[in-house]
């Protein structure tokens, strides 16, 4: 039984078919990427697999778990986290802060414990405090715990969500576009930084446009292409697939056939 497996899974929006009959799985310990042409339904895949869109028909599991009746904030419990292409990090907010939202999914206190800041509620805040410190020095920005988050340099706000992503306790982690944005020098050091999440058990799945990362980082890669998969293997599989090379170039190579 794969870690996570999603076995023809469409959504549909009224007339609209945005992902049509998808099937594919990640194994615990890969780094798996899902790349395609703009508007092929890779993040309408990542909305189906944490509960921002109810799925159409199919199925979809982690670790045994039907995923396709749960709310958000169970799949998150269950050990699903995701980033997002555009940052959403509390931007006022300090490093450390920001990380503390994270570990909040696990909180057992109540709304009176908070209010009245009861024993129970400092002795938790002072866990989550504990944890998010942990995860800042396990990924190199334990230093800059005090700054604010929008006072950090792009590759480290990037990093600080992932962190964010970490706090809840993921077990797979979905990178929506991480190296969006980045410098060639900011995409190599996001590839030593996922790799590390790897090495320390972390399960990837990851969409990304940037082929340099995709194929320097994946363990398998699939491809989208208007709602369909069209192609899984090995990144040098993927790289000499026709369909692929026809779904990314297609239209530039007829347009310079015609003319």
């Amino acid at each position: 039984m794969s870690f996570l497996e999603a076995k023809n899974i469409t959504m549909q929006f009224g007339g609209l078919t945005a992902v049509d009959g998808a099937s594919f799985h990640v194994d615990k310990g890969e780094i798996v990427s899902l790349i395609g042409p703009n508007g092929a339904g890779k993040t309408t895949v990542f909305n189906m697999i944490t509960g921002v869109y109810t799925i159409t028909s199919g199925e979809m599991t982690f670790e045994g778990q039907d995923l396709t009746k749960m709310i958000p904030q169970d799949i998150v419990k269950i050990g699903i986290s995701r980033t997002f292409q555009n940052l959403r990090l509390f931007p006022k907010m300090r490093v450390i802060e920001n990380v503390m939202v994270g570990t909040h999914i696990r909180t057992k206190y109540n709304f009176w414990d908070g209010l009245f800041r009861t024993p129970r509620f400092r002795r938790e805040e002072a866990e989550h405090m504990v944890r998010s410190v942990e995860i800042l020095r396990s990924i190199g920005l334990d230093h800059l715990r005090d700054a604010y988050a929008d006072s950090l340099p792009y590759g480290e706000q990037r990093k600080l969500e992932i962190a964010r992503a970490i706090a809840t306790d993921a077990k797979l982690i979905l990178l929506d576009e991480p190296a969006a944005g980045m410098n060639p020098a900011e995409s190599e050091e996001l590839l030593r930084f996922i790799r590390e999440l790897k090495d320390k058990g972390y399960t990837i799945l990851l969409i990304e446009h940037d082929m340099s990362v995709v194929m320097n980082i994946s363990d398998r890669i699939y491809v989208l292409d208007h709602g369909k998969m069209i192609a899984e293997g090995l990144p040098q599989e993927i790289a000499s697939n026709p369909r692929v090379v026809e779904a990314y170039l297609g239209g530039a190579h007829k347009s310079a056939e015609n003319n």
